[in-house]
Parts: C-alpha cells; structure tokens; sequence
C-alpha cells in the first residue's frame, strides 16, 4: 500500500517502472532488484534497490558519472522520477514530494554525489 498510498492506484504503477527505468538508464550494473521502500520524517518518500551495495552510475545530459551506494542510487533514481511526473502531469504533489526527498538527500552521507546527479 506504500506507493498507492501517495500517487493513487492509477499513478502507482507508472511512477514505479519510471523509477526503475531511471535505474536502468543510469547504471549497467542494475539487471533488477528488490526495492525498500523508505517514508521520511517531513512527508517524503523514497525507494532504493537492494541488488548490490554499490552501482556505477553515468548520466551523460547531466555529465554525470561516479560510483554510488544502493541507498543513494535510490535516491537518484526517485528524485529523478518525482521529477519527471512533475514535469509530466504539472502537478504540484510531485514536485512536493521531490522538494522533502531532495531535503534528505542534503543530509546524507553522498549529498554532494547525490546533488551532482540530479542537479
């Protein structure tokens, strides 16, 4: 009930494979996963792999590519699709949503790794 619960039955779906389709785009490592899905202390969310510890991610439009943890790949990969449904669906629940993960993320251990990726 983790991701109805925040975009609704109709959304759920298209907002996981998009984060998955962000994973797969952004490291050869990723062949798929299990995922965690993590709730956040401001009303955010995000999901992470758990298939390695570490993935090699290149991000070529951003000029982007270094290793980093399963957990910060996640990040990545939900940033990057709260992202994209915002610019899809103009709607502000997503940008909502990418502005409390984003805020995590500025305290994690790779912020700075993390911020050169989305940024």
């Amino acid at each position: 009930m983790f991701l109805p619960r925040l975009f609704g039955l109709a959304r759920m779906i298209e907002a996981e494979a998009i984060t998955y389709g962000y994973m797969s785009k952004l490291s050869a490592d990723y062949t798929g996963a299990y995922w965690h899905f993590y709730t956040l202390s401001n009303g955010g969310f995000y999901m992470a792999p758990d298939g390695q510890a570490q993935y090699h991610l290149a991000w070529d439009e951003k000029g982007f590519s270094g290793d980093v943890s399963a957990d910060a790949a996640g990040l990545i990969a939900t940033l990057s699709m709260l992202a994209h449904m915002h610019e899809k669906y103009d709607d502000d629940h997503f940008a909502r949503l990418y502005v409390r993960a984003y805020g995590y993320a500025a305290r994690h251990a790779e912020a700075a790794v993390i911020a050169a990726a989305v940024d």
